[in-house]
């Protein structure tokens, strides 16, 4: 099978479950199984963008989106709180509403330009999780790179460890399975070596990584403009972006401290939260979590599906409900805050 065909019956599928919870929901067939409430993440919120080649749309959704997924939750119930807040609300739950957290990963200008006004609107805090690597320029976004580099070319050649190969790029179908080989290599390989081999072909066919996380990332000046809203708070997220887990844990416990002395010297406040880059089962383990306790961290989160219970152990484990571009409906997102897809799928991972 095609790795197009596979994508979009994946895709179908996810729609089909979220379609299902949502009706479960909507006539109370099925109970919220959420326990205390759940963690929503994102990365851009902005308007669509002209059509071209997208890898990595299912990281952006749109500023209507999320205004009418908070009015959604709200007719729900849901109260919002902000994630340095968890540790106390999950403390003293006790005949409280469930609550929403919202979150979004790597600093991303639009989240000042596009989310910023939304959150404001409905008065909803919200916590931005800033790479040091990004922000100062340091550090490339080898997805966007990858995005940018396999749509504007028809072919291309790379050797993934075993010689050259020839990537033919004239179909879409293609270009993604030639996105999905690069993740795959960055992913089971040396990520630093990886990414610099990346950012290498991408500067010989004229595309210039840094002018990417430029355009996209929030620098240092508007981070602070953006902390100084008293909805917003900053949280640490790495400087170089790497799995955590596949460091040394020399180097991932320098990393974290690393990045919220970053955010402290932006804030003036020592951040309470950090998320793990990529957030899955293979880029962050227990050793994260105890590493993010001992640094003083009360709130560490991953991108592990799965709602918040009683479990005050794993407060520098918690799991996130992704709100993803390819599902942008509000009902979703209710459905999600629920815990009823979970339940269904047979998994209800949290903490």
């Amino acid at each position: 099978m095609e790795p197009g065909i596979k994508v979009r019956l994946k895709r179908t599928m996810i729609s089909g479950g979220l379609e299902a919870a949502a009706i479960l929901k909507g006539a109370g067939l099925m109970r919220d199984v959420a326990g205390m409430g759940v963690i929503f993440t994102l990365h851009h919120v902005r308007p669509a963008l002209p059509h071209r080649f997208a890898p990595n749309a299912h990281l952006e959704v749109s500023p209507d989106f999320l205004d009418r997924t908070i009015v959604r939750l709200k007719q729900d119930g849901y109260d919002f709180i902000a994630l340095d807040a968890l540790p106390e609300r999950v403390a003293n739950a006790h005949d409280k509403p469930p609550f929403v957290a919202f979150t979004l990963d790597d600093g991303n200008r639009d989240n000042l330009d596009h989310a910023l006004p939304i959150f404001a609107r409905h008065d909803t805090p919200f916590t931005v999780f800033v790479a040091q690597g990004l922000s100062e320029r340091t550090h490339s976004l080898w997805w966007e790179t990858l995005a940018e580099l396999l749509g504007r070319l028809d072919r291309l050649t790379f050797d993934f460890g075993a010689g050259e190969e020839f990537l033919p790029l004239g179909k879409e179908s293609q270009r993604y399975a030639a996105f999905a080989r690069f993740a795959a290599f960055v992913h089971d390989s040396d990520e630093s070596e990886a990414i610099a081999r990346i950012d290498d072909i991408a500067r010989k066919k004229g595309l210039e990584p840094l002018d990417i996380v430029s355009a996209s990332i929030m620098d240092r000046t508007e981070l602070r403009h953006l902390a100084h809203h008293p909805l917003a708070s900053l949280g640490a997220h790495t400087v170089s972006h790497r799995a955590l887990a596949r460091l040394p844990e020399a180097e991932a416990a320098v990393e974290m401290a690393l990045s919220a002395d970053y955010v402290a010297d932006i804030t003036g406040r020592r951040p309470m939260a950090i998320a793990y880059p990529y957030g899955t089962a293979q880029a962050v383990s227990p050793r994260e979590g105890r590493l993010a306790a001992e640094l003083g961290f009360s709130v560490g989160v991953t991108t592990r599906p799965g709602t918040i219970t009683a479990n005050a152990n794993a407060l520098t484990l918690l799991p996130r409900l992704s709100l993803n571009g390819h599902y942008q409906k509000a009902r979703y997102a209710a459905a999600l805050a629920s815990g009823i897809p979970l339940r269904l799928m047979g998994r209800r991972e949290t903490a």
